[in-house]
C-alpha cells in the first residue's frame, strides 16, 4: 500500500473532521436561546409579531428565542449588530422592508449592506398602506383628491409616520403617478398623525392598515385607498389605487427574519422549515390578523427577490421626490 505524503494525510484528515464537526453542529443546531434583534421600540406593531412569531419559532426549535429590542437610527443600530454577529443561527433580525430597501435609499452611506450582510430567512408577515382623510374632508374617493389637488396647487398637505419612512414613499409614488404635488408633514410615529388627522390639523395622511383599522371602522377618518396591488383582505371595502385609476403602485411594509450572512446551509434549511411551519399555523395566522398584518408566506429566497425588486424603485423615488435621511 502507497503512504499519502505527511502534509497530504494531515490535510485529508483535517479536512475530515472539519467536515464531522459541520454536521455535527448541524444536528445539534439550536443548542442554547437564540436572540432575536427587533431593531424598535417594545410595543410597536413590528414589535408585537416579532415577539409572536419569535416564540413559535423558539416552540419549533425546542430553545427559548429571546427578544432583544435595539431602536435607533431608523432600524439601523439593530441592523448593524446583526450583520456583525457570528453567522451561526444564534443571532437572527426581525426587521421591515425599512432596512432592506428605505434606508439604503435614503442615506449615502450605512454601516451594513441591505444585499451582502444579511442571509435571508422568510417572511413574517405583511400589512398594506393606506391613504387617509378628515372626515370632513369633502374627498371620498381617489379622484376626487387628485381633483383638489390640482385646484389647489402645492395647497394640500399630507402627513405619515415619520420622514424617510415606508408612508412617506408610499404617498409620493401614489402622488407622482397621479400627476400631483402634496407636501409631506412628517410626525413621529403613526399615533400622533392619526390624532391630528382626526383632529383635522391635517386633511390627510398615509399610514399602515394596522394602525387604520379601529379609526375607519368607528368612522373617525375615511378611507381613501390602498397602495398595495389587491385590497386587504382586513379592509376589503377599501379599492386600490389601480382601482381608483391609478395602477402601477405596489407598496406596503412587511416584516422578515434574516441572519448575518455566512449561516452554514444546514443551519438556514432548519431556520427556514422552522419559520414556514410558524407561518403555516392556523393559530400564528389568526393572531397576525387580530394585530392588523396578513400572514405572509415565503423562504429566504423570496425575501431576497422582493428586496432586489424593492431597490431600485425606493432609490428612484427617493431621487425623484428628494427624501433623505433629514
Amino acid at each position: 500500500m502507497t503512504r499519502l505524503p505527511s502534509r497530504i494525510a494531515h490535510a485529508a484528515v483535517a479536512c475530515s473532521l472539519a467536515a464531522g464537526a459541520s454536521l455535527a453542529f448541524a444536528d445539534t443546531f439550536p443548542s442554547k436561546p437564540i436572540q432575536l434583534v427587533i431593531p424598535f421600540p417594545p410595543g410597536g406593531a413590528t414589535d408585537v409579531i416579532g415577539r409572536l412569531v419569535g416564540k413559535k419559532l423558539g416552540d419549533k426549535l425546542g430553545q427559548t428565542v429571546v427578544v432583544d429590542n435595539r431602536p435607533g437610527a431608523g432600524t439601523i443600530v439593530g441592523a448593524s449588530y446583526v450583520a456583525k454577529a457570528a453567522p451561526d443561527g444564534y443571532t437572527l433580525l426581525a426587521s421591515s422592508g425599512t432596512t432592506f430597501t428605505v434606508n439604503p435609499a435614503i442615506h449615502a452611506k450605512l454601516p451594513y449592506d441591505p444585499v451582502k450582510s444579511f442571509e435571508p430567512i422568510g417572511f413574517a408577515g405583511r400589512t398594506g398602506l393606506i391613504l387617509l382623510a378628515n372626515k370632513d374632508q369633502p374627498v371620498s374617493n381617489l379622484k376626487q383628491l387628485v381633483a383638489a389637488a390640482k385646484a389647489q396647487p402645492g395647497k394640500l398637505t399630507y402627513g405619515s409616520f415619520g420622514s424617510g419612512t415606508t408612508a412617506q414613499f408610499a404617498g409620493e409614488m401614489l402622488f407622482n403617478l397621479a400627476g400631483v404635488k402634496l407636501l409631506h408633514v412628517p410626525y413621529k410615529g403613526s399615533a400622533p398623525a392619526m390624532t391630528d388627522l382626526i383632529g383635522g390639523q391635517i386633511p390627510f395622511t398615509v399610514d399602515t392598515v394596522a394602525a387604520a383599522i379601529p379609526q375607519v371602522k368607528s368612522g373617525k377618518v375615511k378611507a381613501i385607498a390602498v397602495t398595495t396591488a389587491k385590497r386587504s383582505t382586513l379592509l376589503p371595502d377599501v379599492p386600490t389605487a389601480a382601482e381608483a385609476g391609478y395602477p402601477g403602485i405596489d407598496a406596503d411594509t412587511w416584516l422578515a427574519l434574516v441572519a448575518p450572512r455566512g449561516l452554514p446551509a444546514d443551519v438556514k434549511q432548519k431556520l427556514e422549515k422552522a419559520l414556514a411551519e410558524v407561518m403555516a399555523d392556523p393559530d400564528t395566522r389568526k393572531a397576525l390578523t387580530n394585530a392588523g398584518f396578513e400572514p405572509l408566506d415565503g423562504n429566504g429566497a423570496a425575501v431576497s427577490a422582493l428586496i432586489s425588486k424593492e431597490l431600485p424603485l425606493m432609490r428612484a423615488t427617493a431621487q425623484r421626490a428628494n427624501i433623505t435621511a433629514d
